[in-house]
């Protein structure tokens, strides 16, 4: 692998902007709270209008939600999901209603607010019965989800879909529970970490599981919720010792041996790692520089350092799926279309909108041709193997067609597209 220089991405205009420094390092073990200042994200890309194909989509959801709020795993998957193919359950749910949330809705505003509304009771709902020590959150247990992406599938989903709602509520008291819900489902993933940066759990891919869960508190960190940064630099390293030993694309622990799920959960885990320590960095740069205590200037370089290897590693993690993306058989995944392929795709989209350019427009025409071919008469998406049901396959390639409305934040999108020389940090700061 070609040694890459390490650099900022901050300039001194940006040194030279005033800021509220951190009181003290946030390494502690505290329950999280959701009271931070908000992120302004933005899309990540000029949004498309909605296609005739996506609305369809979304009617297809709208029409069979149930009277609880919930979503089942709908047709398709009542022969592979044991007894739990008609109950609506956690996960199904919040695929659907982030399906929902991607279109333009909110839980306050558009035509599917209402819908979304009653997917987050039933979603909080589930949060608020469930113990405060397990990671689980779901009452439904083997659904089909579950079996593939492992138990926990349901705990991500969630804690994603309660992040990007949060601050959308219609009124000050269902804010103030979705709030609740969130500090309870973000501290159980944190408190569930296991050593190795992820979170196990079984299932037969549950890499892909592990990309969702990042995101979600990765996108909690952009919201400015305690979300610990200990937690995040851990399963940063974890892909970080992926991408040293040339495993991006390779199968990796977790991945079924599919090169597209490895690619899909290593590119999409430092996407959204490096989306947040872009948005922090100006941040602790002037900590670094002007920081009250040796302590502080020491955590601060140690951060700047971790930031800028994970750079690096991305670059190499994106380079390395984007040489991948014209073989036909490392975009078919397991070789035929399953939820596991759509949920991968958005992940390697997510990534690609963000950089832009040829890469992402020869990416969104060839998943867009694919997937409007594949579309069912009702609107609805299924899979071929593994995930089959038509709730989140249906969601997951709605999410691909949608991919240009992720939000991130406006620091990482300039980030990304900038133009300004580096920064480059002295001292023996290269991944080897």
């Amino acid at each position: 692998m070609t040694t890459r220089t390490m650099a900022f991405w901050v300039t001194a205009a940006t040194l030279a902007t005033g800021v509220t420094l951190f009181a003290k390092p946030q390494h502690e073990k505290a329950m999280p709270k959701a009271t931070g200042q908000r992120s302004c994200w933005v899309t990540a890309g000029v949004p498309k209008p909605l296609s005739e194909n996506v609305r369809r989509g979304l009617q297809w959801l709208v029409e069979h939600q149930h009277q609880d709020g919930g979503w089942s795993q709908g047709e398709e998957s009542r022969n592979m999901g044991g007894n739990v193919g008609a109950k609506p359950n956690v996960g199904d749910t919040a695929a659907a209603t982030l399906a929902l949330i991607r279109s333009g809705s909110t839980p306050s505003t558009g035509p599917y607010a209402d819908s979304i509304r009653k997917a987050l009771g039933f979603i909080m709902k589930r949060v608020e019965a469930s113990d405060h020590k397990s990671i689980l959150v779901s009452d439904v247990r083997g659904t089909r989800l579950q079996a593939k992406l492992g138990p926990n599938i349901d705990t991500f989903l969630a804690s994603l879909v309660l992040t990007e709602s949060a601050g959308h509520m219609p009124e000050q008291e269902s804010e103030n529970r979705l709030a609740a819900a969130l500090d309870k489902i973000l501290y159980k993933i944190q408190e569930n970490q296991q050593a190795n940066g992820l979170w196990g759990g079984g299932g037969w891919a549950p890499a892909l599981a592990n990309a969702v869960a990042a995101k979600s508190l990765n996108r909690a960190k952009q919201s400015g919720l305690n979300v610990r940064d200990d937690v995040l630099a851990k399963v940063e390293s974890n892909v970080l010792a992926e991408v040293r030993a040339g495993r991006v694309v390779s199968g990796g622990a977790g991945a079924a041996g599919v090169a597209l799920y490895a690619g899909a959960k290593n590119l999409g885990i430092l996407q959204d790692s490096v989306n947040s320590n872009r948005e922090r960095r100006g941040e602790v740069a002037r900590l670094f520089v002007s920081a009250p205590t040796q302590e502080l200037r020491d955590q601060a370089w140690s951060d700047l350092r971790r930031f800028d290897e994970a750079e690096v590693a991305f670059v190499v993690a994106q380079d390395a799926v984007i040489a991948r993306l014209d073989d036909p058989q490392f975009v078919a995944g397991f070789g035929s279309n399953g939820g596991e392929e759509f949920l991968s795709h958005s992940n390697i989209g997510e990534s690609l909108v963000v950089k832009g350019g040829e890469a992402w427009k020869k990416w969104d025409a060839k998943m867009t041709r694919n997937l409007n071919r594949i579309q069912n008469a009702d609107g609805t998406w299924t899979g071929h193997h593994c995930i089959t049901g038509r709730t989140f396959c249906t969601s997951s390639a709605l999410m691909v067609l949608m991919v240009d409305r992720t939000p991130v934040p406006p620091e990482a999108l300039a980030a990304a597209r900038s133009v300004d020389a580096p920064v480059t940090i002295p001292g023996d700061n290269e991944l080897q």
